[in-house]
């Protein structure tokens, strides 16, 4: 694969909280020139197959792809795989229980959201969801900007749905080494998600970089939907800093609520690995059969 190349690598369907199918994604992606594409979905794969196959069909190559919720400082952290096989053990498994935990946490934003005046969240919530083991945020925000509490998904995050707000609820996701284990021993790469976005110091955000090294972590993302383009020469420094391949995605989710559409990110900066030069073979063979995930249900 040539090093200056329109790769999104970070997007979500209606299989986590993204508004559109794994079909329609590739067909957008496909309009916009990208290239090389990757379905993230929030800890789960099952739009996989459709999304390869969707792919292939289109002409554009691709690798398989899952953004996993980890905690670190006590604060989330986004960990994307790229490039595994969908059928490994100790992914699906791990990735069964880092979902477990969201309908908990769900029926308690529902509460606070309850208490702060807003009636019905949860199943207005599940309405955008579809599938209560992958609800979030994002769909209580939808459901919010539907019953008209908010303008848009940007005021209910400020005003609910963020920390010491009524709606935010506290959830402890997987470890960073089990994320990059899982990814590392399905065959992929482990890439740190939108880095700008946490509100770590300096010091904790070498400790992330560290910690995620030292576990096998191979990438970052640099170019992504919400980096700054001041942003991007920082963490292509880090990259160089901590030897890391560099990634590019748009963290696009929905037409209507995205501000970076599909394939329309700066190329990767010079001087940096890009990360699919790690998966140069794993491209290749994608392009030819699709992986081996089973189909959503509910969706």
């Amino acid at each position: 694969m040539p090093s200056i190349l329109n790769a999104d690598l970070h997007c979500h369907s209606v299989v986590s909280d993204g508004t559109l199918t794994p079909e329609a994604l590739a067909a957008r992606a496909k309009a916009n020139g990208v290239e090389l594409w990757a379905l993230t979905d929030h800890d789960e794969i099952g739009g996989q197959q459709r999304a390869a196959a969707a792919a292939s069909a289109m002409g554009m190559h691709y690798l398989t792809g899952v953004e996993i919720s980890v905690t670190f400082v006590a604060q989330t952290v986004h960990i994307v795989g790229l490039g595994f096989d969908p059928e490994n053990p100790a992914l699906k498994l791990g990735l069964n229980q880092t979902r477990g935990g969201r309908g908990q946490r769900a029926m308690d934003m529902s509460d606070g959201l309850a208490k702060a005046g807003i009636a019905g969240a949860y199943e207005g919530a599940l309405k955008f969801a579809g599938n209560h083991e992958l609800i979030s945020r994002t769909h209580f925000a939808r459901f919010l900007v539907e019953s008209g509490v908010c303008r848009d998904t940007y005021e209910v995050f400020r005003k609910y749905l963020t920390e010491g707000k009524p709606g935010f609820v506290e959830h402890r996701w997987a470890s960073l080494k089990d994320a990059v284990t899982w990814i590392r021993e399905a065959g992929g790469v482990a890439v740190i998600a939108h880095p700008a976005r946490y509100k770590f110091t300096s010091n904790e955000e070498f400790a992330l970089f560290s910690e995620f090294k030292s576990h096998g972590g191979q990438g970052v993302e640099v170019i992504t939907g919400s980096h700054t383009a001041a942003e991007y020469i920082t963490y292509a420094d880090t990259a160089r800093e901590f030897g890391l391949a560099a990634s590019r995605g748009s963290d696009f989710h929905s037409p209507d609520e995205s501000h970076t559409e599909l394939g329309t990110l700066p190329y990767l900066p010079g001087k940096l690995t890009p990360v699919w030069e790690l998966l140069a073979d794993r491209i290749r063979h994608a392009s030819v059969e699709s992986p081996g995930a089973s189909a959503p249900t509910g969706h």
